[in-house]
């Protein structure tokens, strides 16, 4: 069964099934209330549904001037005999249905209805009720066959004469209007359940159909391959819950999107990268093959010269190999780390010493210093450090535009850590590319980098490395004075057990 159909017999359910027991409520309250009149007034032509609510109502119509005349009576009973107050008192009964008689020794002095039965309703008036001493006396009668209800109040005027106020009322007159009543709360109540029901059905649309049909225009979106498109629902029911997993799953396939899109832009311009590079050493090798096989070294001295450039330019060509490699295994997480103790101080001088022979070839000064107090060990993969270390030099070489160039490695002492600067006199980095020179591919200068080669990988291969051994990793620069990069790992302290 459609939604729509559900809500449909919910409209009518809604509307029908009040509306049924109401009307049963009322035939039996009717028919109950039928049958005490019955019972207690002995009355004839009553007993059905409206005449049980007659009873009510037009017992109630006349109830504030009973009390007036009663509070009257009390206090200056000679006012029934006035023609203005009778007059005025008749008047407010009209518009109860209702009129007035007053009765003095016996006789009808006032007559407020009508002429023509005044002699059956002189028949029909109780006697006084008021009693020797008493102060007056009331109270409310039906009479049968005339369906009327008198409502009696006893007195006695200030000369001692025996009254009587009577307040008439026919059932007759009233039930008409007590059914017109009826039928304007039975149309109020129609119109209550109507909008009711519209209320509720509007309800179920806004929280129900309409998240439904938000929900089926994002699923075509995405579809048509529109990732962008929001899917924006506050309800926090089941719809809404299923809305806004399916709002997470849309974001999750964009990110995914933007993810693979990248990861295809950034292959590109690696492969473009790797295709320039090798290039480079390559044609070097070609040439001084070439040269080497047309004859043009032709003493052992420059034999000697293309074969060494011929081994560097492939040496660069494996590195370059390596780093393609070891790329790779970033992205799949699977770099081999081989975790040890190993005394920081004692490595770096190693390093110095080893890398101090080649970067002096080149006419670039080593230094290297020591601020720590006593000696410093940390756990780290000594290979992927080292890496992490020629990564930073060698991509300080490629930007020292000095003829002496010098680049300083430092140790200090930061508690917990220790914090190793590697620090060189280059172009520095402008403020502005200073926060992405971690990112893959990130080049300050395209044209610059490209001329003096490099894959664009090598700072986010040492950030990988850095973070992968608990440590942080930032820089720090200023152009035309040089850059220092800052790597903080934290020290390895042995837990001592007593």
């Amino acid at each position: 069964m459609k939604l729509k159909t559900k809500i449909l017999i919910t409209f009518f359910t809604i509307i029908l099934v009040p509306m049924a027991v109401l009307y049963l409520c009322l035939e039996v309250l009717g028919n109950y209330q039928g049958r005490l009149l019955k019972s207690d007034y002995d009355i004839s032509g009553v007993g059905d549904m409206y005449s049980g609510a007659a009873v009510r109502v037009f017992n109630s119509l006349t109830m504030a001037i009973q009390q007036d005349i009663a509070k009257t009576a009390r206090e200056n009973p000679d006012s029934f005999a006035e023609q203005e107050y009778q007059g005025r008192l008749n008047q407010r009964l009209a518009e109860k249905y209702s009129f007035l008689i007053v009765r003095r020794d016996g006789e009808i002095i006032f007559n407020g209805g009508s002429e023509d039965d005044i002699e059956e309703l002189v028949k029909e008036l109780p006697e006084f009720r008021g009693g020797e001493g008493a102060e007056g006396a009331g109270g409310s009668v039906f009479v049968g066959d005339s369906k009327r209800l008198i409502k009696q109040q006893d007195l006695w005027f200030s000369d001692g004469a025996e009254g009587s106020v009577f307040i008439m009322t026919y059932v007759g007159e009233l039930i008409p209007q007590v059914k017109q009543l009826f039928g304007n709360v039975m149309l109020a109540i129609l119109i209550l359940l109507i909008l009711l029901a519209m209320l509720l059905s509007l309800w179920i649309y806004r929280t129900v159909l309409r998240p439904i049909s938000e929900l089926k225009k994002a699923t075509n979106e995405i579809k048509e391959g529109n990732l962008d498109y929001e899917l924006a629902i506050g309800e926090r029911d089941e719809i809404g819950g299923l809305c806004m997993d399916f709002e997470e799953m849309r974001q999750r396939l964009r990110d995914n999107a933007e993810e693979k899109l990248q990861y295809e832009q950034e292959n590109k311009e690696l492969i473009r990268n790797i295709s320039h590079d090798l290039k480079t050493p390559i044609t070097a090798i070609k040439g001084y093959v070439e040269g080497i096989m047309d004859g043009v070294a032709s003493s052992p001295e420059k034999l000697d010269k293309y074969i060494r450039t011929i081994y560097n330019k492939a040496n660069d060509m494996d590195k370059l190999i390596d780093e393609l490699t070891f790329y790779s295994k970033i992205d799949t997480n699977k770099i081999p780390y081989v975790f040890a103790k190993i005394n920081i101080n004692a490595y770096f001088e190693d390093c110095v010493e080893e890398l101090g022979l080649e970067l002096g070839a080149k006419n670039i000064d080593l230094g290297f210093f020591d601020y720590t107090e006593e000696p410093v060990t940390v756990i780290a993969d000594a290979e992927q450090l080292k890496r992490v270390i020629n990564n930073i030099i060698s991509n300080s070489v490629k930007y020292l535009d000095k003829k002496r160039g010098i680049i300083n490695i430092r140790l200090r002492d930061e508690g917990d850590f220790v914090q190793i600067e590697i620090e060189d006199n280059g172009k520095g980095i402008a403020a502005r590319d200073l926060p992405n020179i971690f990112e893959r591919f990130y080049r300050t200068d395209s044209s610059r980098n490209s001329s003096r080669g490099g894959s664009g990988i090598g700072l986010s291969i040492v950030k990988k490395i850095v973070e992968d051994h608990g440590g942080r990793i930032w820089a720090t620069s200023k152009e035309s004075i040089g850059t220092v990069m800052h790597i903080v790992l934290r020290k390895h302290q042995e837990v001592v057990y007593e």
